[in-house]
């Protein structure tokens, strides 16, 4: 059986990619590519991390931590089993309410649940939410549903009656399936799907460009529904993946040849993208996702050949930006790229963890193909994901015990 790699419970995982080194290269440029970065931090900063919100009652099984776009005034976090919580900005709060009440037809087996949100850009303006998370399948155990939700009150929650559905996707199994979602630079939504589950991708999914499984989805929700495929995708001529599979390439398909990307943001300042691919059984990897690249799963697991130790043809495949073993965690949870004011040494690292160790990465934000990461701290949090404020600090979520944890400066 294979072993769940976001440990919904407690810790350990186990996954799979394959690899052996390579080269990139790739096809397409448009407004979400980013535009260069400058020089690296000149030394590794230290940090701490502690607990936020302190008075606030736990959350149960938490999955995301985010604020609406300019809005410092309130937080939000989704908990696994389909509900959002809104709570105030303030370290004195004491208490959340429901801001999007989807229990009634979220399916929170395995890894499945309620996995991501995103506000659009205009939001609360343009008063749409759009959320990914699993349903019972027909057929498969889970379904992924990529869909938009409206606020009638001015933003202050959304209301779960009206349901515009922009995508679905049936998965095979119970694990990986992804599902973080962000609106990138240029305006379009964004979503990562993993290869649904199964050691060792046993469909093959993730070189498949004729199903959405193992890709980075980019699409403009803004357009016709339920929506337009930006001209810079790979295969942007070609029709539409009805249900996340088609006759030819998907033309949703932004960059694919991945396992599992749980966790993936944008550079808040250069609008470069960043993803934590989880890995199967001996590399977790991070990439900068650009379009037409493929990053290698199921041929490579981080830069080494899959199976390990076999030879594999890594023409064209795309390498990780860095990689660990399995003596420094077992399940990668992608971060940000920091651009806050309260840790100058830490503007401009990328600082991602591990949900199995808890350890704290970080790699300055124009790292090479290969460049080592360094570990910043040792910590008892299971990292199920990273939040950015409107300021640009940093917070950590803690799936075990449902706490919030802020990034700070070492003493």
């Amino acid at each position: 059986m294979n072993r769940p790699e976001h440990r919904w419970s407690v810790l350990l995982v186990a996954f799979a990619l394959a690899a052996c080194g390579g080269s990139s290269g790739g096809l397409g440029s448009s407004e979400d590519d980013p535009p260069p970065t400058g020089n690296p931090p000149p030394a590794t900063p230290g940090i701490t991390t502690g607990q936020a919100f302190t008075q606030l009652p736990t959350f149960s099984r938490p999955t995301a931590l985010l604020q609406a776009p300019g809005d410092a005034t309130r937080w939000f976090v989704l908990e696994k089993s389909g509900i959002v919580r809104v709570f105030t900005n303030d370290p004195d709060v004491t208490s959340s309410s429901v801001f999007l009440d989807l229990g009634g037809v979220v399916n929170s087996a395995g890894e499945g649940g309620l996995l991501g949100m995103a506000f659009h850009p205009d939001f609360p303006a343009t008063p749409e939410v759009f959320v990914s998370y699993t349903r019972t399948g027909a057929g498969t155990p889970l379904v992924s549903y990529v869909s938009r939700f409206y606020s009638m009150d001015g933003g202050v929650t959304a209301d779960p009656g009206v349901e515009d559905i922009i995508l679905t996707l049936a998965q095979e199994q119970t694990n990986h399936n992804g599902g973080d979602v962000h609106f990138g630079p240029g305006g379009n939504l964004f979503v990562g799907f993993g290869d649904s589950g199964g050691s060792g991708d046993p469909r093959d999914y993730g070189q498949n460009t004729r199903i959405l499984h193992g890709s980075m989805v980019r699409v403009n929700v803004d357009g016709n529904t339920p929506y337009e495929i930006p001209a810079g995708n790979p295969f942007a001529g070609n029709a539409i993946c009805t249900q996340g599979v088609g006759a030819a390439p998907c033309p949703e398909i932004y960059a694919w040849g991945l396992r599992n990307p749980w966790r993936f943001s944008f550079d808040s300042a250069t609008g470069k993208l960043w993803a934590g691919d989880v890995g199967q059984g001996d590399w977790e990897e991070i990439d900068v996702i650009e379009a037409g690249l493929n990053y290698g799963w199921n041929i490579r697991e981080g830069a080494h050949c899959y199976p390990a130790g076999s030879g594999c043809d890594a023409t064209g495949l795309a390498d990780p930006v860095t990689e660990y073993g399995r003596n420094l965690g077992v399940s990668v949870t992608g971060g940000h790229v920091y651009r806050g004011s309260a840790i100058p040494d830490l503007v401009g690292w990328y600082v991602f963890g591990d949900f199995g160790s808890g350890n704290l990465f970080a790699i300055p934000e124009d790292s090479v193909a290969g460049t080592e990461a360094e570990v910043l701290l040792d910590t008892s949090i299971s990292i199920v994901a990273f939040g950015e404020a409107v300021n640009g600090e940093l917070y950590v979520v803690d799936y075990s015990v449902g706490t919030i944890h802020e990034v700070q400066a070492a003493p």
